[in-house]
């Protein structure tokens, strides 16, 4: 047991609380990923510069895909963790896959939710699908940084028992005595402000006007950082360690390496076209 530790501040999960009404700070988590990430891709949107000429998506068209990409987290999110992660006690129990409130959320059930929205916005507006992927994916650090932080709020998900050399251990209050890494800190940090920092790097430097390079490298990434992750954080105790000491989220990242390293070989050698709809009408 580390001879120093940090003591957890307890925090009230009910982040508000009006009479019978209560919000959790998991919901303002996600609240608030989605509200900044529409204005920063607004943002995104309105710098020409960017994009080598006008953006292939409006203003219009990007306020009209937050409710569609908003139910395909929610609804993707909770199907993902559902099927990937509690499946024997779901069919056991059917009714409580519909509360939500009782947490239980997958990323990656969250992220085909929004590949699914994506790709079915993009069929009803006439609209490239990897241009949207790239805007929703380049703004997604952002909704992983404070839902990270949520879960650490929340005393959940904490790290695995720490030795002597990790001075910021912490004893969760519902993690037992041991003092524990607070993984959730290190994944905020690295699925969130790391990861946002390379995508705006990217974006700078141009990556916008070669379509899925953003996507493919939040694909890469995301799997890579979640994996280093994964080595702090306990398994999920309904499963443990898989094969050979994995997690399911080292499983579950491990296609999303290999295919985002194919989304942006081909994205930077050009394989994908640039495609720019008729529809797309002044921004207001």
């Amino acid at each position: 047991m580390p001879f120093l530790t940090i003591a957890f501040p307890v925090f009230n999960p009910i982040a508000i609380s009006i009479g019978p009404i209560a919000i959790r700070w998991y919901a303002l988590a996600y609240i608030g990923g989605i509200v900044l990430g529409w204005i920063y891709a607004r943002a995104l949107l309105k710098n020409e510069r960017l994009w080598g000429g006008p953006a292939p998506i409006s203003l219009l068209q990007l306020d009209d895909f937050i409710l569609w990409v908003t139910v395909g987290i929610i609804l993707g999110g909770r199907t993902g963790y559902v099927l990937f992660y509690n499946l024997p006690f779901f069919i056991a129990h059917p009714a409580e896959i519909l509360e939500l409130w009782k947490g239980g959320m997958s990323f990656h059930g969250g992220f085909l939710g929004c590949v699914a929205a994506v790709m079915l916005f993009c069929r009803k507006n006439d609209l490239p699908i990897l241009s949207l992927g790239d805007i929703t994916t380049a703004v997604g650090p952002i909704g992983l940084f404070l839902g990270r932080l949520a879960n650490f709020i929340n005393s959940e998900l904490w790290g695995r028992p720490a030795d002597d050399s990790v001075p910021w251990a912490m004893v969760f209050p519902n993690g037992g005595p041991l003092p524990r890494h607070p993984s959730q800190l290190y994944e905020a940090t690295l699925e969130g402000i790391v990861l946002f920092t390379l995508l705006a790097v990217l974006i700078r430097m141009g990556a916008l006007k070669r379509p899925g390079l953003i996507l493919g490298s939040f694909i890469a990434f995301y799997g890579f950082a979640r994996i280093i992750g994964e080595h702090f954080r306990e398994p999920d105790p309904q499963l443990g360690f898989l094969w050979g000491g994995l997690t399911m989220g080292m499983l579950l990242s491990v296609p999303m390496i290999i295919a985002g390293a194919i989304i942006f070989v081909m994205a930077w050698r050009g394989k994908f076209p640039k495609h720019v709809p008729s529809s797309v009408q002044g921004t207001p």
